[in-house]
């Protein structure tokens, strides 16, 4: 998978339906989002993500990817996203594992908000 077609994939996690969600997650994903209970497997993954309404837009920039072996790609970026007047944003990483011609799935992924200073 070429560089524009990884943060195209990345991008429609972000953006598309729950279904394109179910399809592209492994079910042995591991992640670690910002919210409880924190850490998830795929299965719990997928069923809070297609209970939540989808980023209507994402920006992804300091934009890093990395072919370990044959078969795997690695990415970290940082995510702004946007849907109903409502902003989030976060340092990521995701994994995908190749599975067949053109079959790429998910196996992990993380979200780090940026910390807040409270230094005052």
């Amino acid at each position: 998978m070429d560089d524009d077609r990884v943060w195209s994939f990345e991008e429609s996690l972000w953006t598309a339906d729950a279904e394109h969600y179910r399809e592209s997650i492994d079910d042995e994903c591991l992640m670690v989002l910002p919210t409880p209970p924190f850490v998830m497997s795929g299965a719990q993954a997928i069923e809070a993500v297609a209970s939540t309404p989808r980023w209507s837009s994402v920006e992804l920039t300091e934009r890093r990817v990395s072919r370990p072996q044959e078969g795997l790609i690695v990415v970290a970026y940082r995510a702004r996203a946007e849907k109903d007047g409502e902003g989030y944003e976060a340092h990521c990483t995701s994994t995908y594992r190749w599975l067949a011609h053109e079959v790429w799935k998910v196996v992990q992924h993380q979200q780090t908000p940026p910390l807040t200073s409270t230094v005052g």
